[in-house]
């Protein structure tokens, strides 16, 4: 049989079968490689479980890294939709990781601007994200108080796609994953009840689907960091696109674009063709994947 994991726990995951059935489901020996999203081939046990055989070839990973280690999160994923709200506020190297994270798993990014009903912040909000406007990105104005609004404007982005929400605590993720699918809701607050942790706080990773629409979104936590240190030099170059037409300029093949005399990204800043801030941030996450190992 082959299926589709639409939740993790440790070792232990949720499997949603072809035929829309699900199994308890879990892996052999301690470690798993399997996470949300993820097409897998299983062995049936019973009436109710199964065990993964094998993982099937991925479209594409995404990874979360702190000091001690990388974490997968999320498998196959079309769209990467990054809440922010007008109100609390958002952090910029947040979304700047996210952005990177996407862009080096070949994952188009877009930016929910969430609570535009706010319109003492509105304006404030909207300029700080001028930066990642002019990058391209996509940046969508919503807000959960005007549900049919916000489904006209989402629903068709998301159709016959598969896509993650990822924000900081707070920003209103959980409450637009709301809007869109409604049965959430009552999942989320069963799984939290079971837990004992808060009823509107999402605790683990998540697929649910929207079939009418051929859609499905993954809801992961709330986060207040976004490690980057598992990417290579060139992965991290892959989430900067705005250098890339520059590179070609640059006088040495293995440059870094940080102090290198000829590098065109350099010159590029120089001519205020790209950020300034746009590059301390790429000299940051850099400086971080190269970083000597902690122990």
């Amino acid at each position: 049989m082959q299926g589709r994991v639409i939740t993790a726990y440790g070792r232990h995951f949720t499997v949603k079968l072809e035929d829309g059935s699900t199994r308890q489901s879990f892996t052999k020996g301690k470690k798993t490689g399997v996470c949300v999203g993820d097409y897998v081939r299983l062995v049936l046990q019973g009436q109710e479980e199964a065990r993964i055989e094998e993982v099937l070839p991925r479209q594409n990973l995404l990874y979360r890294s702190d000091e001690m280690r990388s974490k997968q999160f999320a498998a196959n994923v079309d769209l990467l939709c990054i809440v922010v709200a007008v109100q609390p506020t958002f952090s910029e190297d947040l979304l700047s990781r996210a952005l990177v994270g996407a862009w080096s798993a070949n994952i188009e990014p877009i930016i929910l601007l969430n609570k535009i009903d706010l319109q003492q912040d509105y304006l404030h909000a909207k300029a700080r994200l001028a930066v990642f406007a002019d990058l391209g990105v996509k940046i969508i104005e919503i807000s959960t108080l005007q549900a049919n609004d916000l489904k006209q404007k989402l629903i068709p982005l998301l159709s016959h796609k598969t896509s993650l929400l990822l924000g900081q605590s707070a920003m209103g993720k959980s409450s637009i994953l709301n809007v869109l699918i409604p049965y959430a809701q009552a999942h989320t607050q069963e799984h939290s009840i079971a837990l004992g942790t808060g009823k509107h706080t999402t605790t683990t990773t998540c697929l649910y689907e929207l079939p009418e629409y051929q859609l499905s979104i993954i809801d992961s936590p709330g986060f207040q960091s976004f490690g980057l240190k598992h990417l290579s030099l060139q992965e991290v170059i892959q989430g900067f696109p705005e250098f890339l037409p520059y590179i070609d300029y640059c006088r040495f093949y293995n440059c870094t674009h940080l102090h290198e005399p000829g590098c065109g990204v350099l010159q590029a800043i120089a001519e205020n063709h790209i950020s300034p801030k746009r590059h301390e941030m790429y000299e940051r996450i850099l400086m971080e994947c190269t970083a000597p190992e902690k122990y």
